[in-house]
């Protein structure tokens, strides 16, 4: 016995409703905007003493924060694993996951870290627990970046994401994207400022040492780089080196990480293989000869760079030789740290002074396991002691897939040095 025909009709009817809301149901759970924090359980660890040497080899780049946690950036997700020196990637120890924004840049202040997602949110975490601490609308990215899969330029060099404390004051993180630049404060995510402006000629590079946004703006003629102070937003000075090309490419020296908390920069032409060192203050740029050439480095105020096989250490503003080492070859110096620079010889030894007197802190092959050291040197992130190093395969094809481009399937090194 059925149902009579127009009782058939209703409750077929009634079902492709149902239908269609359960289906729409499903589709919003997946699809609908989300975040999901998943907080540390366990607790947070101490300090470590590592003998210097190679510590682990990682899938994917870490920053370092605090001197305890590995931070690692996904496609939509920033996560931490634990202790720092681990010899491998570890369960996460806590994670934060956004839908549908992906993940643009990571960086880090005491045990704060700041994410920013391609919608321009910024979302601050206690490093400690990774419970989200604050969350606020910030300028969307501009661009789309080239992130290979360690995503190391996600969290070594954000683009548009930089952290820096002005002298005497607090930490400020600034945000710079699409018509708009945002400064807060990461202690609890309160808005310090905002100022509109042009992205297609203006170009948010780095921060400086005494809490100043670096800027090159070429919107009115020819470029120039402008001086802005981080806490207030307040436009100081406006800069030209003398004697520049109308075009300017800056490169930012000595920085604490990334392109933030730097001390120095180089300018050069479009074209120009060598170009014009200067030191950063709360004064105008100050010329720095020591910091001309392209291999030269800024560890507080010892310029450092490798001459004629000789690691030599100048002081950057007198130009006066410090100290000296001899016997390296074609050395190169990949990175700078408080207390530290780190060299990288033919045979990728990793060799670590002290920049004040030259003094050797350690040296020792980046090796692990029978990897080998047939590898070229790629992004390089160092922090509390702490050198990471990609590992490209040979010869170098920066047009490569991943699997070709990378040495290996780890091919992210870590060290204390």
């Amino acid at each position: 016995m059925g149902f009579p025909k127009g009782r058939r009709r209703v409750v077929l009817t009634v079902a492709v409703l149902l239908a269609a809301v359960v289906a729409g149901a499903v589709v919003w759970r997946v699809l609908a905007p989300a975040e999901v924090s998943t907080p540390a359980r366990g607790a947070y660890p101490p300090v470590p003493s590592p003998a210097p040497g190679v510590v682990a080899r990682l899938p994917v780049a870490p920053l370092i924060v605090d001197g305890r946690l590995r931070v690692y950036a996904g496609n939509r997700q920033v996560y931490a694993d634990r202790p720092v020196n681990n010899r491998y990637r570890t369960t996460p120890y806590w994670s934060y996951r956004r839908w549908p924004a992906t993940l643009e840049g990571v960086v880090a202040t005491a045990t704060t870290v700041v994410s920013r997602w391609s919608d321009g949110r910024l979302v601050g975490l206690d490093g400690r627990t990774g419970r989200v601490s604050w969350s606020v609308d910030g300028p969307e990215p501009v661009g789309d970046p080239a992130v290979r899969r360690t995503r190391a330029t996600t969290v070594w060099e954000p683009r548009g994401l930089f952290v820096t404390e002005p002298a005497g004051g607090r930490p400020v993180v600034v945000s710079a994207g699409r018509g708009r630049v945002v400064a807060v404060d990461p202690a609890g995510g309160r808005e310090l400022w905002r100022t509109d402006v042009d992205a297609g000629c203006r170009d948010a590079i780095g921060t400086t040492s005494t809490g100043r946004l670096v800027t090159v703006d070429g919107c009115a003629g020819p470029a120039v780089v402008e001086f802005t102070d981080a806490a207030t937003g307040t436009v100081g000075a406006r800069w030209r080196p003398p004697g520049a090309a109308d075009e300017l490419v800056v490169t930012l020296l000595g920085c604490r990480s990334g392109r933030s908390g730097c001390a120095g920069l180089r300018t050069a032409g479009p074209e120009d293989d060598t170009g014009q060192g200067w030191l950063l203050g709360e004064a105008a740029p100050v010329a720095a000869p020591t910091l001309d050439p392209a291999g030269a480095e800024l560890a507080g105020e010892v310029a450092v760079a490798v001459t004629d096989g000789a690691l030599v250490g100048r002081s950057a503003r007198t130009g006066a030789e410090l100290w000296r080492r001899s016997g390296l070859g074609q050395a190169r110096v990949v990175a700078v740290q408080p207390g530290r620079v780190h060299v990288l010889t033919p045979a990728n030894d990793l060799l670590t002074v002290d920049p004040a007197t030259g003094t050797q802190r350690s040296w020792f092959v980046l090796n692990i396991g029978s990897d080998g050291v047939g590898w070229a040197p790629g992004a390089v992130h160092a922090a509390d002691g702490f050198v990471a190093v990609e590992r490209l395969r040979k010869p170098v094809d920066p047009e490569g897939d991943d699997r070709l481009y990378f040495y290996n399937s780890e091919p992210v090194i870590l060290a204390a040095t």
